[in-house]
């Protein structure tokens, strides 16, 4: 994925685009999608949010609306991430070294307490001398699984997801034996009070809450230590995933099965009834499957079906979808950030270098190259270095210019004056990477730009731009340009801005400089509001 898709998370998007460059992995959690971790390429790890529980391990509990060191993990070589409810959270560096922080009311951090952690601490009991390869945390409970395919768990433990063959919560890792004992593990998965493992010859294991059949082990009678699904005995399975409270398995055949929790469709055998046993999908469109997602914070599941496509089911956005819908989402990542409540990710982002040199990056990067450019477009004195090819796919007004008939078609240089360079070259920017670089005050110039030039969808970026800036002073003014450039929604905006400030407006120097025409409609439109009513 490119870092544009960064985009798709509201919390990211108060960050400077020089530093979203700089991004090499971003991981979003918490309980309303409100706190993120950031990895840059340099190895520093920040935190962004509202910091519940001390959960961005900054050290603090404050919250931040701006990317704030984690002091205690830069240069760790922190390659992936996992968290639960309360939150608490895990890091797993490239040495296998596990580091946790956060809440820690059921001792699911792992370091022998129940103090919360302000700030990442490596959890060395039972786990100093293991090369930890994966982890994965459940609401208040965590898994650790080793190279050698051990499986190890702590935190609480009230329906036996430790699989200890207690009840009690467990203060350190410790090593789940009972049920895998000679069983070599290569994947581990949380539901929110369950736990599920997968051995290398394709065996499922599970245990913990089953209230809702989430084991997959044919009742809904908790287990303490990991229980066997006997009803995929035959199938290889390559992937297991947890939801809340239901669980996908994929086979090495590409074949879906489900089971667990089914209260908003998330099995998506179209209907809401539980099982408490895997149950095959055959969902034709779904063609073979490649990949699968779910996590504990969610109802939601997502597939990767035949041809790269993205199909998604359950709780989605509020409502319940019994079976599985092809989105025209490239990622996973872009479907659990469109549909699911919250918009957490599954698993952390990973913006690999070699993504820069996909085509949207090459089309950022080409943008003012004087070495590749065939156009030069001068705006008061400066050049801004563009390609025709790309201004005849991205804008009609281009496309129009630059034919055999027309002069412009012929010419390695343009001289513009209608517009200033600064407003000018951001609208140049914007056709080749969709993004608006321009300080407000300007907005008013590129919406009349946006107007001229018939751009209907940077007309809404700009409107959206301008409504930020609305004040009692300037609201006349920018009633008065909406309706000049036929911007329905920013005049309708500014109505109504003026209405609630009648008083304040009426009396500002803007007010007074709207011709009669434009003041009549005004009055008309606030008595029909009810602005004159006694």
């Amino acid at each position: 994925m490119s870092r544009t898709d960064l985009k798709n998370w509201p919390i990211f998007s108060l960050l400077e685009s020089k530093f979203i460059t700089e991004i090499n992995m971003a991981v979003v959690y918490g309980n309303l999608g409100n706190e993120a971790i950031i990895v840059t390429k340099d190895g520093t790890v920040y935190g962004l949010g509202t910091n519940i529980s001390g959960c961005l391990g900054t050290g603090d509990s404050h919250n931040t609306l701006f990317p704030k060191k984690i002091e205690a993990l830069c240069d760790k070589g922190i390659k992936s991430f996992s968290y639960g409810s309360g939150p608490h959270v895990l890091a797993l560096s490239e040495k296998g070294e596990v580091y946790s922080w956060g809440h820690n009311g059921y001792c699911e951090l792992g370091n022998g307490s129940s103090n919360q952690g302000l700030t990442p601490t490596i959890i060395t009991m039972n786990l100093g001398e293991k090369n930890v390869i994966s982890i994965s945390c459940g609401s208040h409970h965590s898994l650790a699984l080793t190279d050698e395919g051990e499986v190890f768990a702590w935190g609480q433990n009230n329906c036996g997801q430790v699989g200890s063959g207690l009840n009690s919560n467990q203060g350190a890792p410790r090593k789940v034996n009972s049920g895998l004992a000679g069983k070599k593990v290569v994947a581990i998965s949380c539901g929110q009070t369950s736990s599920m493992a997968l051995s290398d010859v394709g065996e499922v294991y599970g245990w913990g809450y089953n209230g809702v059949g989430q084991l997959g082990i044919g009742n809904y009678v908790n287990q303490t230590s990991p229980c066997k699904v006997a009803g995929l005995v035959g199938v290889v399975i390559e992937k297991v995933v947890c939801g809340y409270a239901h669980t996908l398995a994929l086979s090495d055949e590409g074949t879906l099965y489900s089971w667990g929790g089914n209260g908003y469709g998330q099995l998506g055998l179209g209907n809401k009834a539980n099982s408490c046993t895997p149950i095959k999908l055959t969902v034709p469109e779904l063609g073979r499957v490649s990949d699968i997602a779910a996590l504990h914070y969610n109802h939601i599941s997502v597939a990767v079906g035949q041809g790269g496509k993205i199909f998604m089911w359950g709780q989605c956005r509020g409502q319940s979808v019994t079976s599985p819908v092809a989105t025209f989402l490239p990622h996973i990542h872009d479907a659990l950030a469109c549909y699911a409540t919250p918009s957490v990710m599954h698993e952390p982002l990973i913006l690999n270098a070699d993504e820069d040199h996909g085509i949207l990056e090459c089309l950022k990067q080409a943008f003012d190259d004087p070495v590749t450019s065939d156009l030069t477009i001068q705006v008061q004195g400066k050049s801004i270095h563009v390609h025709k090819s790309v201004l005849k796919i991205r804008c009609q007004y281009f496309r129009s210019m630059f034919q055999e008939h027309w002069a412009e078609n012929n010419q390695n240089v343009l001289e513009h004056d209608q517009f200033s360079y600064d407003v000018y070259r951001s609208f140049l920017k914007y056709l080749y990477t969709d993004e608006v670089e321009l300080p407000a005050e300007n907005a008013l110039e590129l919406l009349d730009l946006a107007n001229a030039y018939f751009e209907t969808q940077l007309k809404r970026r700009c409107v959206q731009m301008i409504k930020q800036g609305i004040t009692c002073l300037n609201v006349a003014f920018l009633y008065r340009t909406a309706i000049e450039y036929n911007a329905k929604e920013l005049e309708d905006f500014c109505f109504k801005f003026a209405l609630n400030h009648m008083t304040e407006v009426i009396q500002t120097p803007h007010f007074s400089k709207l011709d009669e025409g434009t003041v009549k409609t005004f009055i008309i439109k606030a008595a029909q509001a009810g602005a004159f009513k006694t």
